[in-house]
Protein backbone atom coordinates (compact mmCIF):
# COMPACT_ATOMS: atom_id res chain seq x y z
CA UNK A 1 0.00 0.00 0.00
CA UNK A 2 1.58 3.56 -1.15
CA UNK A 3 0.04 6.54 1.02
CA UNK A 4 1.42 8.84 -1.61
CA UNK A 5 3.56 7.76 -5.32
CA UNK A 6 7.02 8.93 -5.44
CA UNK A 7 7.54 11.81 -8.24
CA UNK A 8 9.70 11.52 -11.36
CA UNK A 9 10.76 14.24 -12.47
CA UNK A 10 12.58 14.21 -15.28
CA UNK A 11 13.36 18.46 -15.41
CA UNK A 12 15.71 17.61 -11.64
CA UNK A 13 19.39 17.81 -11.84
CA UNK A 14 20.52 13.64 -12.57
CA UNK A 15 20.98 12.38 -8.72
CA UNK A 16 24.42 10.84 -7.95
CA UNK A 17 25.07 7.02 -7.92
CA UNK A 18 24.46 5.49 -5.05
CA UNK A 19 28.07 6.41 -3.20
CA UNK A 20 30.05 8.24 -5.74
CA UNK A 21 32.86 9.41 -3.53
CA UNK A 22 32.90 12.87 -2.54
CA UNK A 23 35.97 13.02 -0.70
CA UNK A 24 33.68 15.03 1.82
CA UNK A 25 31.63 11.90 2.34
CA UNK A 26 34.76 9.24 2.01
CA UNK A 27 38.20 8.79 2.89
CA UNK A 28 40.11 7.69 0.78
CA UNK A 29 40.65 4.40 2.24
CA UNK A 30 38.43 2.51 4.89
CA UNK A 31 39.67 2.24 8.47
CA UNK A 32 37.36 -0.97 8.65
CA UNK A 33 39.40 -4.04 8.89
CA UNK A 34 37.32 -6.06 5.46
CA UNK A 35 35.66 -5.07 2.12
CA UNK A 36 32.78 -6.46 1.01
CA UNK A 37 32.09 -7.34 -2.84
CA UNK A 38 28.94 -8.77 -3.49
CA UNK A 39 26.09 -9.33 -6.57
CA UNK A 40 22.01 -9.73 -6.19
CA UNK A 41 21.18 -12.98 -6.88
CA UNK A 42 17.97 -15.09 -8.25
CA UNK A 43 16.83 -15.20 -4.65
CA UNK A 44 17.38 -11.50 -4.37
CA UNK A 45 20.07 -12.36 -1.76
CA UNK A 46 23.14 -10.74 -1.09
CA UNK A 47 25.57 -13.16 -2.11
CA UNK A 48 29.71 -12.34 -2.20
CA UNK A 49 33.35 -12.56 -0.49
CA UNK A 50 34.92 -10.18 1.93
CA UNK A 51 38.45 -9.29 1.38
CA UNK A 52 41.19 -7.28 3.93
CA UNK A 53 40.99 -3.70 3.42
CA UNK A 54 44.71 -3.76 2.76
CA UNK A 55 43.70 -5.40 -0.76
CA UNK A 56 41.08 -3.08 -1.77
CA UNK A 57 43.06 -1.49 -4.49
CA UNK A 58 43.76 -4.75 -6.05
CA UNK A 59 40.40 -5.85 -5.45
CA UNK A 60 38.72 -2.66 -7.39
CA UNK A 61 41.81 -3.67 -10.37
CA UNK A 62 40.55 -7.37 -10.86
CA UNK A 63 37.95 -8.43 -8.41
CA UNK A 64 37.76 -11.59 -6.47
CA UNK A 65 36.96 -14.94 -7.49
CA UNK A 66 33.33 -16.43 -7.64
CA UNK A 67 31.49 -19.68 -9.23
CA UNK A 68 29.03 -19.93 -12.18
CA UNK A 69 26.50 -22.94 -9.94
CA UNK A 70 26.53 -19.58 -7.13
CA UNK A 71 23.96 -18.29 -9.56
CA UNK A 72 21.51 -21.38 -8.54
CA UNK A 73 21.47 -20.93 -4.86
CA UNK A 74 18.14 -20.86 -3.76
CA UNK A 75 16.78 -18.44 -1.25
CA UNK A 76 15.87 -21.69 1.39
CA UNK A 77 19.66 -22.79 0.70
CA UNK A 78 20.54 -25.86 -1.59
CA UNK A 79 21.64 -24.96 -4.88
CA UNK A 80 18.99 -26.37 -7.94
CA UNK A 81 20.01 -28.20 -10.46
CA UNK A 82 21.88 -26.34 -13.23
CA UNK A 83 24.05 -26.31 -16.61
CA UNK A 84 27.09 -25.04 -14.61
CA UNK A 85 28.11 -27.62 -12.51
CA UNK A 86 31.06 -27.54 -10.95
CA UNK A 87 33.13 -26.48 -14.02
CA UNK A 88 33.67 -22.64 -14.67
CA UNK A 89 35.34 -19.84 -13.07
CA UNK A 90 34.26 -15.90 -12.23
CA UNK A 91 35.38 -13.03 -11.26
CA UNK A 92 33.21 -10.13 -8.60
CA UNK A 93 34.30 -6.79 -10.45
CA UNK A 94 33.55 -4.20 -7.72
CA UNK A 95 31.64 -1.23 -9.22
CA UNK A 96 33.48 1.92 -7.33
CA UNK A 97 30.32 4.03 -7.93
CA UNK A 98 27.88 1.78 -5.59
CA UNK A 99 30.31 2.35 -2.59
CA UNK A 100 28.79 2.37 0.62
CA UNK A 101 30.51 2.49 4.21
CA UNK A 102 28.78 1.25 7.47
CA UNK A 103 30.23 2.28 10.56
CA UNK A 104 31.29 0.01 13.83
CA UNK A 105 27.79 0.45 15.29
CA UNK A 106 25.95 -1.95 17.88
CA UNK A 107 29.28 -3.70 19.02
CA UNK A 108 29.77 -4.71 15.00
CA UNK A 109 32.89 -3.19 13.14
CA UNK A 110 32.69 -1.05 10.27
CA UNK A 111 32.58 -2.25 6.90
CA UNK A 112 32.94 -1.16 3.25
CA UNK A 113 30.35 -2.76 0.26
CA UNK A 114 30.49 -2.64 -3.16
CA UNK A 115 28.12 -4.03 -5.93
CA UNK A 116 29.69 -5.99 -8.60
CA UNK A 117 29.24 -7.25 -12.34
CA UNK A 118 29.99 -10.80 -12.60
CA UNK A 119 32.50 -11.47 -15.67
CA UNK A 120 34.30 -13.47 -17.12
CA UNK A 121 38.35 -14.16 -15.72
CA UNK A 122 39.52 -12.17 -18.76
CA UNK A 123 36.92 -8.68 -17.49
CA UNK A 124 34.61 -9.78 -20.19
CA UNK A 125 31.06 -9.78 -19.55
CA UNK A 126 29.41 -12.79 -18.41
CA UNK A 127 25.73 -13.35 -20.19
CA UNK A 128 24.22 -14.63 -17.03
CA UNK A 129 24.96 -11.57 -14.75
CA UNK A 130 21.71 -9.85 -13.46
CA UNK A 131 23.28 -6.79 -13.06
CA UNK A 132 24.82 -7.00 -16.84
CA UNK A 133 20.56 -7.82 -17.34
CA UNK A 134 19.55 -4.30 -16.77
CA UNK A 135 22.92 -2.26 -17.68
CA UNK A 136 21.74 -4.08 -21.47
CA UNK A 137 18.08 -3.09 -21.37
CA UNK A 138 19.21 0.01 -20.60
CA UNK A 139 21.40 0.43 -23.59
CA UNK A 140 18.80 -0.80 -25.81
CA UNK A 141 15.87 1.92 -25.05
CA UNK A 142 19.00 4.83 -25.33
CA UNK A 143 20.31 3.04 -28.74
CA UNK A 144 16.69 2.52 -30.16
CA UNK A 145 14.66 5.67 -28.85
CA UNK A 146 17.03 7.67 -27.76
CA UNK A 147 15.70 7.58 -23.75
CA UNK A 148 16.92 7.52 -20.79
CA UNK A 149 15.21 6.03 -17.90
CA UNK A 150 14.61 7.66 -14.98
CA UNK A 151 13.23 5.12 -11.75
CA UNK A 152 12.73 4.45 -7.91
CA UNK A 153 11.81 1.74 -5.90
CA UNK A 154 8.99 2.25 -2.89
CA UNK A 155 9.54 -0.46 -0.46
CA UNK A 156 7.45 -1.56 2.22
CA UNK A 157 8.48 -3.97 5.27
CA UNK A 158 7.57 -5.11 8.51
CA UNK A 159 9.83 -3.87 11.37
CA UNK A 160 9.18 -6.30 14.34
CA UNK A 161 10.16 -5.37 17.99
CA UNK A 162 8.47 -2.30 18.99
CA UNK A 163 5.45 -2.29 20.59
CA UNK A 164 1.99 -2.46 18.21
CA UNK A 165 0.85 0.53 17.08
CA UNK A 166 -2.30 1.70 14.54
CA UNK A 167 -1.33 2.61 10.86
CA UNK A 168 0.03 5.75 9.49
CA UNK A 169 0.84 7.40 12.85
CA UNK A 170 2.57 9.54 14.88
CA UNK A 171 2.67 7.27 17.59
CA UNK A 172 4.24 4.37 15.16
CA UNK A 173 6.55 6.59 13.79
CA UNK A 174 7.86 7.19 17.18
CA UNK A 175 8.00 4.05 18.47
CA UNK A 176 10.73 2.83 15.62
CA UNK A 177 13.17 5.45 16.79
CA UNK A 178 15.74 6.12 17.22
CA UNK A 179 15.54 3.36 14.54
CA UNK A 180 14.20 5.13 11.74
CA UNK A 181 16.11 8.49 12.04
CA UNK A 182 19.02 6.42 12.14
CA UNK A 183 18.27 4.32 8.83
CA UNK A 184 17.56 8.45 7.40
CA UNK A 185 21.06 9.07 8.38
CA UNK A 186 22.28 6.31 6.89
CA UNK A 187 20.88 6.28 3.76
CA UNK A 188 21.22 10.25 3.45
CA UNK A 189 25.95 9.37 4.19
CA UNK A 190 24.97 7.26 1.54
CA UNK A 191 24.17 9.41 -0.96
CA UNK A 192 20.58 7.58 -1.35
CA UNK A 193 18.29 10.39 -0.98
CA UNK A 194 15.71 9.44 1.14
CA UNK A 195 12.68 11.10 0.34
CA UNK A 196 10.46 10.06 2.85
CA UNK A 197 10.09 7.45 5.93
CA UNK A 198 6.43 6.47 6.96
CA UNK A 199 4.43 4.36 9.45
CA UNK A 200 2.41 2.09 6.73
CA UNK A 201 -0.96 0.16 7.23
CA UNK A 202 -0.18 -2.97 7.91
CA UNK A 203 0.82 -4.68 11.43
CA UNK A 204 4.55 -2.80 11.80
CA UNK A 205 4.60 -2.15 8.66
CA UNK A 206 7.21 1.06 7.46
CA UNK A 207 7.74 2.65 3.83
CA UNK A 208 11.28 4.00 2.78
CA UNK A 209 11.21 5.65 -0.46
CA UNK A 210 14.08 7.20 -2.65
CA UNK A 211 14.64 9.91 -4.78
CA UNK A 212 14.65 9.16 -8.77
CA UNK A 213 17.71 8.33 -10.34
CA UNK A 214 18.82 6.77 -14.02
CA UNK A 215 18.11 2.91 -13.74
CA UNK A 216 21.02 1.05 -12.94
CA UNK A 217 21.60 3.85 -9.98
CA UNK A 218 17.99 3.15 -9.03
CA UNK A 219 18.27 -1.13 -8.90
CA UNK A 220 21.49 -0.43 -6.97
CA UNK A 221 20.12 1.37 -4.49
CA UNK A 222 17.09 -0.73 -4.23
CA UNK A 223 19.76 -3.67 -4.05
CA UNK A 224 21.45 -2.26 -1.23
CA UNK A 225 19.05 -0.12 0.28
CA UNK A 226 17.20 -3.97 1.91
CA UNK A 227 20.65 -4.88 3.20
CA UNK A 228 21.22 -1.62 5.02
CA UNK A 229 17.11 -1.51 6.86
CA UNK A 230 17.94 -5.22 8.07
CA UNK A 231 21.78 -5.01 9.13
CA UNK A 232 20.45 -1.60 10.65
CA UNK A 233 17.52 -3.50 12.37
CA UNK A 234 19.84 -6.47 13.43
CA UNK A 235 22.00 -3.54 15.23
CA UNK A 236 19.17 -2.40 16.85
CA UNK A 237 17.72 -5.56 17.95
CA UNK A 238 14.61 -5.26 15.57
CA UNK A 239 14.43 -7.60 12.98
CA UNK A 240 13.25 -6.15 9.36
CA UNK A 241 11.73 -8.37 6.67
CA UNK A 242 10.45 -7.68 3.52
CA UNK A 243 8.51 -10.79 2.75
CA UNK A 244 5.29 -10.07 -0.12
CA UNK A 245 3.09 -11.48 3.31
CA UNK A 246 4.21 -11.43 6.82
CA UNK A 247 0.79 -13.28 7.65
CA UNK A 248 -1.78 -14.94 5.12
CA UNK A 249 -4.96 -12.80 6.87
CA UNK A 250 -2.47 -9.40 7.05
CA UNK A 251 -1.41 -6.82 4.64
CA UNK A 252 1.53 -7.37 2.51
CA UNK A 253 4.97 -5.67 1.83
CA UNK A 254 5.20 -4.37 -2.23
CA UNK A 255 8.07 -2.97 -4.44
CA UNK A 256 6.17 -0.09 -6.47
CA UNK A 257 8.59 0.56 -9.46
CA UNK A 258 7.98 4.06 -10.90
CA UNK A 259 9.52 5.11 -14.25
CA UNK A 260 9.63 8.07 -16.83
CA UNK A 261 12.25 8.93 -19.44
CA UNK A 262 14.20 11.75 -21.03
CA UNK A 263 14.41 12.17 -24.50
CA UNK A 264 17.41 13.17 -26.19
CA UNK A 265 17.18 16.58 -25.38
CA UNK A 266 16.81 16.15 -21.48
CA UNK A 267 13.22 16.45 -21.87
CA UNK A 268 10.29 14.25 -20.63
CA UNK A 269 8.80 12.04 -22.88
CA UNK A 270 5.70 10.55 -20.80
CA UNK A 271 3.37 13.33 -20.92
CA UNK A 272 0.52 14.37 -23.17
CA UNK A 273 -1.59 16.72 -21.83
CA UNK A 274 -4.24 15.99 -24.91
CA UNK A 275 -4.27 12.00 -24.53
CA UNK A 276 -5.98 10.13 -22.21
CA UNK A 277 -4.56 10.15 -18.43
CA UNK A 278 -2.09 12.59 -19.55
CA UNK A 279 -0.13 9.83 -21.14
CA UNK A 280 1.91 10.24 -24.36
CA UNK A 281 1.69 7.46 -26.74
CA UNK A 282 5.30 6.37 -26.51
CA UNK A 283 4.21 5.82 -22.81
CA UNK A 284 0.84 4.40 -23.88
CA UNK A 285 2.56 2.02 -26.33
CA UNK A 286 5.45 1.05 -23.76
CA UNK A 287 2.54 0.49 -21.11
CA UNK A 288 0.91 -2.11 -23.87
CA UNK A 289 4.11 -4.68 -23.64
CA UNK A 290 4.22 -4.52 -20.56
CA UNK A 291 0.65 -5.81 -20.21
CA UNK A 292 0.41 -7.83 -23.18
CA UNK A 293 3.17 -10.18 -21.39
CA UNK A 294 2.10 -9.94 -17.66
CA UNK A 295 2.12 -13.21 -16.47
CA UNK A 296 5.23 -13.80 -17.24
CA UNK A 297 6.95 -11.22 -16.53
CA UNK A 298 5.14 -11.41 -12.78
CA UNK A 299 7.51 -14.81 -12.94
CA UNK A 300 10.32 -12.31 -12.39
CA UNK A 301 8.78 -9.53 -10.45
CA UNK A 302 6.99 -11.39 -7.81
CA UNK A 303 9.31 -13.73 -7.53
CA UNK A 304 8.48 -15.98 -4.33
CA UNK A 305 6.44 -19.08 -3.46
CA UNK A 306 4.23 -16.42 -1.18
CA UNK A 307 4.23 -13.50 -3.74
CA UNK A 308 0.70 -14.22 -5.20
CA UNK A 309 -1.07 -14.93 -2.07
CA UNK A 310 -0.51 -10.87 -2.16
CA UNK A 311 -1.70 -10.21 -5.98
CA UNK A 312 -5.23 -10.69 -5.42
CA UNK A 313 -8.13 -7.72 -5.77
CA UNK A 314 -8.88 -5.93 -2.52
CA UNK A 315 -5.30 -5.45 -1.15
CA UNK A 316 -4.29 -2.32 -2.93
CA UNK A 317 -1.27 -4.32 -4.82
CA UNK A 318 -2.45 -5.32 -8.09
CA UNK A 319 -5.61 -6.63 -8.48
CA UNK A 320 -5.72 -7.06 -12.21
CA UNK A 321 -3.76 -6.39 -15.30
CA UNK A 322 -5.01 -2.81 -16.60
CA UNK A 323 -3.44 1.07 -16.96
CA UNK A 324 -5.28 3.44 -15.20
CA UNK A 325 -5.37 6.75 -13.62
CA UNK A 326 -4.91 7.19 -9.62
CA UNK A 327 -5.86 3.54 -9.14
CA UNK A 328 -4.32 1.29 -6.25
CA UNK A 329 -5.83 -1.69 -7.89
CA UNK A 330 -4.39 -1.54 -11.54
CA UNK A 331 -0.97 -3.21 -12.28
CA UNK A 332 0.03 -0.67 -13.93
CA UNK A 333 -0.68 3.38 -12.81
CA UNK A 334 -0.33 6.66 -13.71
CA UNK A 335 1.01 8.91 -11.25
CA UNK A 336 0.55 12.51 -11.03
CA UNK A 337 2.83 15.41 -10.57
CA UNK A 338 1.96 18.74 -8.54
CA UNK A 339 2.54 22.12 -8.91
CA UNK A 340 3.42 24.13 -12.21
CA UNK A 341 5.74 20.95 -13.13
CA UNK A 342 3.39 18.47 -13.15
CA UNK A 343 3.93 17.08 -16.27
CA UNK A 344 7.23 16.50 -16.01
CA UNK A 345 6.37 14.74 -12.97
CA UNK A 346 3.81 12.41 -14.51
CA UNK A 347 5.15 8.27 -14.31
CA UNK A 348 4.01 5.09 -14.32
CA UNK A 349 3.87 2.78 -11.10
CA UNK A 350 4.61 -1.24 -12.05
CA UNK A 351 2.82 -2.57 -8.56
CA UNK A 352 3.00 -6.19 -9.08
CA UNK A 353 6.22 -6.73 -7.79
CA UNK A 354 7.66 -7.21 -4.10
CA UNK A 355 11.54 -7.52 -2.84
CA UNK A 356 11.35 -11.16 -3.52
CA UNK A 357 12.56 -10.37 -6.76
CA UNK A 358 16.00 -9.33 -8.06
CA UNK A 359 15.82 -5.22 -8.78
CA UNK A 360 18.08 -5.23 -11.75
CA UNK A 361 15.96 -8.38 -13.39
CA UNK A 362 12.59 -6.72 -12.27
CA UNK A 363 13.67 -3.62 -13.64
CA UNK A 364 15.39 -5.31 -16.68
CA UNK A 365 12.34 -7.11 -18.12
CA UNK A 366 10.07 -4.21 -17.28
CA UNK A 367 12.67 -2.25 -19.80
CA UNK A 368 12.39 -4.73 -22.67
CA UNK A 369 8.83 -5.88 -22.43
CA UNK A 370 7.65 -2.13 -22.74
CA UNK A 371 10.22 -1.93 -25.68
CA UNK A 372 8.65 -4.98 -27.26
CA UNK A 373 5.20 -3.32 -26.96
CA UNK A 374 6.63 -0.10 -29.20
CA UNK A 375 8.74 -2.09 -31.63
CA UNK A 376 6.38 -4.89 -32.26
CA UNK A 377 3.16 -1.62 -32.58
CA UNK A 378 1.01 -3.37 -29.88
CA UNK A 379 -2.40 -1.70 -29.86
CA UNK A 380 -2.99 0.86 -27.51
CA UNK A 381 -4.48 -0.54 -24.03
CA UNK A 382 -7.47 1.13 -22.88
CA UNK A 383 -6.56 3.80 -20.06
CA UNK A 384 -9.54 3.20 -16.99
CA UNK A 385 -10.22 6.65 -15.59
CA UNK A 386 -10.36 7.33 -11.84
CA UNK A 387 -13.93 7.03 -11.98
CA UNK A 388 -13.80 3.34 -12.74
CA UNK A 389 -15.87 1.62 -11.03
CA UNK A 390 -15.12 -2.31 -9.54
CA UNK A 391 -17.98 -3.38 -12.15
CA UNK A 392 -16.57 -1.69 -14.94
CA UNK A 393 -13.18 -3.20 -14.20
CA UNK A 394 -14.49 -6.61 -13.82
CA UNK A 395 -13.12 -7.83 -17.11
CA UNK A 396 -10.03 -7.11 -17.23
CA UNK A 397 -7.56 -9.68 -17.10
CA UNK A 398 -6.39 -11.45 -14.01
CA UNK A 399 -3.00 -11.91 -13.30
CA UNK A 400 -1.85 -15.48 -12.35
CA UNK A 401 -3.83 -17.06 -8.99
CA UNK A 402 -0.12 -18.70 -8.42
CA UNK A 403 3.62 -18.77 -8.82
CA UNK A 404 3.44 -22.32 -10.62
CA UNK A 405 1.21 -20.99 -12.98
CA UNK A 406 3.25 -17.41 -13.53
CA UNK A 407 6.33 -19.57 -14.20
CA UNK A 408 4.40 -21.79 -16.54
CA UNK A 409 3.63 -18.58 -18.36
CA UNK A 410 7.28 -17.38 -18.44
CA UNK A 411 8.42 -20.79 -20.53
CA UNK A 412 5.97 -20.64 -22.62
CA UNK A 413 6.14 -16.82 -23.70
CA UNK A 414 9.28 -16.76 -25.99
CA UNK A 415 9.03 -12.85 -26.47
CA UNK A 416 9.86 -12.94 -22.32
CA UNK A 417 12.11 -16.10 -22.08
CA UNK A 418 13.68 -14.05 -25.41
CA UNK A 419 15.08 -11.56 -22.85
CA UNK A 420 17.51 -13.95 -20.92
CA UNK A 421 20.57 -15.57 -22.04
CA UNK A 422 19.33 -19.06 -22.64
CA UNK A 423 21.44 -20.37 -18.90
CA UNK A 424 19.99 -17.53 -17.32
CA UNK A 425 16.72 -18.28 -18.17
CA UNK A 426 17.36 -21.85 -16.92
CA UNK A 427 18.75 -21.02 -14.02
CA UNK A 428 16.00 -19.05 -13.18
CA UNK A 429 13.21 -21.66 -13.42
CA UNK A 430 15.27 -23.80 -12.07
CA UNK A 431 15.65 -22.00 -9.02
CA UNK A 432 12.28 -20.50 -8.70
CA UNK A 433 10.91 -24.26 -9.03
CA UNK A 434 13.20 -25.74 -6.51
CA UNK A 435 11.92 -22.85 -3.85
CA UNK A 436 8.33 -24.36 -4.57
CA UNK A 437 9.20 -27.92 -3.77
CA UNK A 438 10.76 -26.70 -0.82
CA UNK A 439 7.39 -25.55 0.51
CA UNK A 440 5.12 -28.01 -1.08
CA UNK A 441 2.76 -29.32 1.40
CA UNK A 442 2.79 -26.61 3.71
CA UNK A 443 -0.08 -24.39 4.93
CA UNK A 444 -0.10 -20.26 3.86
CA UNK A 445 1.05 -19.52 7.37
CA UNK A 446 4.51 -21.84 7.34
CA UNK A 447 4.97 -20.67 3.51
CA UNK A 448 5.19 -16.87 4.75
CA UNK A 449 7.05 -17.74 7.83
CA UNK A 450 9.68 -19.32 5.83
CA UNK A 451 9.74 -16.54 3.56
CA UNK A 452 9.68 -13.85 5.80
CA UNK A 453 13.13 -15.99 7.32
CA UNK A 454 14.81 -15.25 4.30
CA UNK A 455 14.02 -11.81 3.57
Amino acid sequence: MTSSPTQLSPSSPSAPSPSVPSGERHSATTTAPTVFVATCDLAAQLRGRAVPASREEALLRTGTGWVPADLAITGFGPIADNVFGSAGDLRLLPDPATRVDIPADGGLPGTRLYLADQTLPDGTPWECCPRGFLTSAVEELRAELGLTVIASFEHEFTLTGPPSSPPFSFERYRTAEPFGSDLVTLLEQAGFEPETWLPEYGEAQHEITLSPAEALVAADRAVLLRELVRDLARRRGLRASFAPLPDPAGAGNGVHIHLSFRDADGKPALHDPARPGGLSELGTRFSAGILRHASALTAVTAASPISFLRLTPHRWSAGGVFLAERNREAMLRICPGTGPDAGDQLNLEYRAADATANPWLALGVLLRAGLEGIRRGYPEPVVWPESATEAELAAVPPLPKTSEEALNELEKDEVVGGFFAPDLLATYLSVKWAELAAVAGQDDAERCRRVADVH
